[in-house]
């Protein structure tokens, strides 16, 4: 690595975004560790061309979520469903944990592919050109997989609807 200063201070100033993204992605503090830690691996040893890039964190996330879809491939084969799903964790007593908790769990449950689409389309921010550069699809691929992860969030969670509905009426 030749700018390695240069790594350094893009990761200092990046790590809190890159970590919130790999977090929603991997669904768990651990898994989003190894997750960014695998991430910033690759960015590190080919630093000299990203920092060349016009925007080196986009290339960076998408290092991210290929590293997602790549680790969730190699994941799946070893895993084996139950015939119960596991508890629920407990409420807290706060609103606001017991729809994060939802929100996760009900993130957990789509497919790799649906919860990028979802996370880059509402968590950063990118309109639907950005998502397909990012994630190497279609507009059209973008377009009809966020349509099939909200079905599937409506479904899923029907009390995230309500909040949103409920905060939309509160901001009005």
């Amino acid at each position: 690595m030749v700018d390695e200063e240069g790594f350094r201070e893009f990761v200092q100033v990046r790590l809190p975004r890159l970590s919130r993204a790999a977090y929603l992605l991997a669904g768990g503090h651990a898994q989003a560790e190894d997750l960014l830690q695998a991430t910033l691996i690759k960015a590190a040893l080919g630093w000299s061309r990203i920092s060349e890039a016009q925007d080196p964190e986009a290339y960076v996330r998408r290092i991210l979520y290929h590293e997602h879809v790549r680790t969730w491939r190699r994941r799946r084969w070893r895993e084996h469903s139950t015939a119960t799903p596991p508890e629920r964790a407990h409420e807290d007593g706060t609103n606001q944990t017991v729809l994060r908790l939802v929100l996760q769990q009900a993130l957990a449950r789509l497919t790799p592919r649906q919860r990028a689409v979802v996370i880059l389309r509402y968590f950063e921010d990118l309109s639907e050109a950005q998502t397909a550069q990012v994630m190497s699809v279609s507009v059209g691929t973008v377009k009809s997989q966020t349509s099939h992860a909200l079905a599937r969030l409506r479904k899923l969670a029907p009390e995230l609807a309500d909040h949103v509905r409920e905060s939309m009426e509160v901001g009005s």
